[in-house]
């Protein structure tokens, strides 16, 4: 791990991703910082959802983290993170990815982590550049079942269409789930590990990797947003900017929008 990674650790906060955000805003951030709380009063989830977590059953935290990029080349960024974090989540079971995939884990574009079509976890992203002469500091927010998936599902909103599912169902032989201070860590060694690579090469160096996770590919799927009318296709993986690949008979198209609900097609 990084010796510039600063490490915090709290007991009660509205949001880790707002706490860091504040401070990016100000100008206060110099080094990457990892900021875990063991309960969330006002999680965020994608497009203004609340992510609604149990506090001794989920791991939260956001790493705030200075990009030498501008904002229009973060492109696929947070499917990166989604690669990261099942690296992570192998380094901390001990489970190679190979299992981890024949076990049903996938990442659902663009920013979830499934296990078998029930949430695992998801990826929120926020941040900026403040002037052309500074780095874009990245606020990347992770929040993951650890254990119970049954009682987690018992707060899921009645509409969801997702179920829960959580850590300790990777776990071989019904073993307990390592301590949460060291998947954490892990995850936090993995984070800065992969953003370095994308930091150098872009999204186009994780294009392939990706999509051997992807949880539809090859699935006919119906994108939806709110006010846009529905697309359907084929999912065919995604470009080299991390845009989802749809094909439509006789055509391949790209979807870039972020506020996007991707369901396998009924």
């Amino acid at each position: 791990m990084s010796p510039n990674c600063i490490l915090e650790r709290v007991a009660t906060t509205k949001s880790t991703n707002d706490d860091l955000l504040v401070r990016w805003r100000a100008g206060e951030l110099i080094d990457p910082v990892a900021r875990i709380a063991h309960e969330q009063t006002a999680g965020k989830g994608r497009a203004g959802r609340v992510w609604l977590s149990n506090p001794e059953d989920t791991l939260c935290f956001s790493l705030a983290y200075p990009l030498q990029k501008r904002p229009n080349e973060l492109s696929g960024l947070s499917l990166v993170i989604g690669l990261a974090v099942i690296a992570g989540i192998a380094a901390a079971l001990g489970i190679s990815e190979a299992a981890l995939h024949q076990q049903g884990l996938r990442l659902k574009w663009p920013n979830d982590l499934l296990i078998n079509n029930a949430k695992l976890g998801g990826i929120l992203i926020e941040g900026g550049q403040t002037n052309l002469s500074s780095p874009t500091w990245m606020v990347i927010g992770l929040g993951l079942n650890l254990r119970n998936a049954d009682a987690i599902q018992q707060n899921l909103e009645a509409n969801s269409s997702f179920g829960a599912a959580a850590l300790d169902q990777l776990m071989p032989h019904q073993a307990p789930v390592p301590d949460t201070e060291f998947i954490w860590l892990k995850l936090i060694e993995s984070f800065e590990r992969y953003l370095s690579e994308f930091n150098q090469h872009g999204f186009g160096h994780f294009q392939n990797h990706w999509k051997q996770w992807d949880a539809y590919d090859g699935q006919a799927v119906c994108i939806s947003g709110a006010g846009k009318e529905s697309v359907f296709g084929i999912a065919d993986g995604v470009d080299s900017t991390g845009a989802l690949l749809l094909n439509q008979h006789d055509k391949t198209i790209a979807i870039h929008a972020g506020d996007v609900s991707l369901r396998v097609q009924s």
